[in-house]
């Protein structure tokens, strides 16, 4: 039994050394086989091969429609489309505003932008033109996609007040009620922004009597700039933009303005929000309305590729599609394809959103490129002036870093205020009131201001309170009513030496802009550290605004805030 027993073990033992000496061969022969074959390659040992790149289309889009855009360019891409090359169609959305959308155009940064209006196009190639040398044109194919008129938003019961809806409402009855009642409150943005451009030009239409052909001549005249200063020195204060217009609208409610300027689609936006503290109305000015016209532009540059220009062509159509249309109705604007009605059951067109579809009567012309430029120009001129005093923090957590890049925003804010005839002081503050530099317009002391920005050292604690009393009291004893009277306060600490408290500061300035001049204060958190609620409290007593900046964003801040002015 035993014998047997190890006569099959070892029978098992031969047969496994047999089963291993078997695989090993077979590996050989495979390796052998592989290394052949690799020296040989025929078409069915070839790896699959990694599919092809897509072409990607980057389109730069202005921020007021940025739901829409968004919604779109992931409408177009979910399509999956390809190039007769296999490649995968994509487009690419930036949000910017028209002004950083042309720096970025000229940079070459996209191959197509769809700002607000078309009146950036022309800048753009003029722009372009004198960048490169060259005659050719940078802005290809357009295409516009969707439209919305420039409108007057009222709050209702103030347009009511106006004889709103029965009465037809003008820039006419805008400058009367400003000028009767020193309470009303209207603004439009500035014209670097495409409703205050359409706006203005809408001034000056009304002024020359006019809904077509507005010459230079026109522009010019001396009762045009007559009528379009008086309605400009009723104006609160300027701004950035509409939409940043519209959400301190929805923060703020009717004490924040009673009129303001924007596109009709943004009446009906506003209207929409759940949170919204009240129900605007657009009115569109009996003189007649410009429009703004979104368009979609190709920018021909040398790197665009014939691959990035199919996926524009496709793009192109998509944005005209039936599809895409009726989307573009269901966000509050007119499509471009007439064929499709206003009073569709999915529209938001209607009056319910404080619009009306049957409006406006009278479109006017947007002029020429030459005409536009004179307007924009002349706006420095008839436009609300100026008192602004810049309070600066010097306390020492400003050394380092932080003054360079303060400095450096000072100086971008001085640059963007290209009228001379505007009131400019400066207020440097650490542990007392430092340097005082007294208002004077400045055509007699930008040098100055930008010398004193230039020698700005830090050191000591942060008396904002007594920095901003003493812009604030200049300000009133100055007692200018004509113009736009504001403190522009930046700190990046908290208050612990001044004389004045927060409270007295606070009640004083309630009680002087109840029975002086009024003085809005616009305040600037820098930095994690800053008492963000004082600034509030200071701003909110002077109907102003709060804005946080860090290192980062402390350049555009003051950019943007210069718009005001």
């Amino acid at each position: 039994m035993k014998r047997k027993r190890d006569s099959r073990s070892t029978i098992w033992v031969i047969l496994l050394v047999a089963f291993v000496i078997l695989i090993v061969i077979c590996a050989s022969c495979a390796m052998l086989f592989n290394a052949v074959t690799n020296l040989f390659p025929s078409s069915e040992s070839l790896p699959s091969p990694e599919p092809a790149a897509g072409t990607t289309l980057t389109v730069a889009y202005s921020p007021e429609k940025q739901a829409l855009f968004e919604e779109l360019v992931r409408g177009f891409n979910a399509q999956k489309l390809e190039t007769d090359q296999g490649e995968r169609m994509t487009v690419r959305s930036v949000e910017l505003d028209p002004e950083a959308m042309i720096v970025g155009a000229l940079a070459g940064d996209f191959q197509a932008i769809s700002p607000d209006v078309s009146i950036w196009l022309d800048q753009l190639d003029r722009d372009w033109m004198e960048q490169t040398g060259g005659e050719s044109p940078l802005v290809g194919e357009t295409v516009r996609y969707a439209v919305s008129p420039v409108v007057i938003a009222m709050w209702e019961d103030v347009a009511r007040s106006f004889g709103y809806p029965e009465s037809d409402i003008g820039w006419g009855d805008i400058l009367a009620k400003a000028q009767s009642d020193p309470s009303f409150k209207w603004s439009h943005p500035s014209t670097s922004s495409a409703s205050g451009l359409l706006a203005t030009l809408a001034e000056f239409y009304a002024g020359a009597g006019k809904t077509r052909g507005l010459t230079i001549e026109d522009a010019q005249h001396p009762a045009t700039l007559e009528y379009v200063a008086a309605i400009e020195k009723t104006v609160r204060y300027y701004g950035e933009g509409e939409w940043a217009v519209v959400q301190q609208a929805l923060e703020k409610g009717p004490a924040y303005l009673d009129a303001f300027v924007c596109q009709e689609q943004l009446v009906i936006y506003f209207n929409s929000q759940a949170d919204a503290p009240g129900r605007l109305v657009a009115i569109y000015p009996v003189e007649g309305s410009l429009w703004e016209d979104h368009p979609l532009a190709l920018l021909e540059t040398p790197e665009l590729t014939d691959e990035q220009r199919v996926v524009f062509g496709h793009f192109r159509d998509y944005l005209t599609s039936q599809e895409a249309q009726m989307l573009i109705l269901s966000y509050g604007y007119r499509p471009a394809d007439l064929s499709i009605p206003l009073d569709d059951p999915a529209s938001p067109i209607k009056p319910e959103n404080g619009v009306n579809p049957a409006q406006p009567q009278t479109t006017l012309q947007v002029p020429s490129p030459a005409v536009v430029e004179v307007v924009k120009d002349a706006w420095w001129y008839t436009k609300r002036h100026t008192n602004v005093y810049l309070v600066v923090d010097t306390s020492g957590s400003m050394r380092g870093e932080k003054l360079d890049n303060a400095q450096e925003a000072l100086h971008i804010f001085l640059d963007q205020i290209k009228g001379d005839l505007e009131r400019v002081g400066l207020v440097e503050f650490a542990s007392q009131v430092n340097n005082l530099i007294p208002l004077e317009e400045l055509s007699q002391n930008r040098a100055d201001l930008t010398a004193a920005v230039d020698e700005l050292e830090a050191g000591g604690d942060t008396a904002l309170l007594d920095a901003i009393n003493a812009a604030y009291v200049r300000l009133q004893e100055l007692n200018d009513s004509e113009r736009i009277n504001a403190i522009v306060a930046m700190t990046d600490g908290r208050e612990n030496h001044s004389s004045i408290s927060s409270r007295e500061l606070t009640q004083k300035m309630r009680a002087g802009n109840a029975s002086g001049v009024p003085i809005v204060v616009f305040c600037i958190a820098y930095g994690d550290d800053a008492d963000y609620r004082t600034l509030e409290a200071l701003a909110e007593a002077t109907d102003g605004q709060v804005r946080k900046g860090d290192l980062e964003s402390i350049r555009q801040l003051y950019k943007i805030l210069s718009t005001y002015f």
